[in-house]
């Protein structure tokens, strides 16, 4: 078992910045791409950034493109996601899983999960 934990959400103005931070722990490796994922109220969860194990590639939804950076610590099994510019329709939770195929782009088989954390952004 992987276990993801989430944190650094919390309520922001727009145009303000948050820094998103998921540990991961337990049977984890550092050839796991991770991605983030949000999913706000009444919607589909939605990809947002991902990236591959060694943290050299990076993939981005177009909603955050040039805003978000994702960045990983393979020395602490951590991955970031800094989030600039926010705006209101950043307003989710969002969520860390693991790619076991190293990848961390889209379209890849995501499978453990964190529990999430708020982002709030107000306008």
């Amino acid at each position: 078992q992987v276990q993801l934990v989430e944190s650094g959400g919390g309520l922001v103005q727009a145009g303000g910045s948050l820094r998103l931070s998921c540990a991961a722990s337990g049977r984890t490796r550092a050839s796991y791409g991770m991605g983030w994922f949000r999913q706000a109220p009444g919607k589909e969860r939605e990809f947002v950034a991902g990236i591959n194990w060694s943290g050299r590639s990076t993939y981005y939804a177009d909603s955050v493109k040039g805003r978000f950076t994702i960045s990983r610590d393979n020395a602490k099994i951590t991955v970031y996601l800094l989030m600039n510019s926010l705006k209101p329709e950043d307003t989710a939770v969002y969520y860390c899983a693991v790619d076991p195929t190293g990848w961390g782009s889209e379209a890849r088989p995501y499978d453990y999960w964190g529990q999430g954390t708020q982002v709030t952004v107000s306008s």
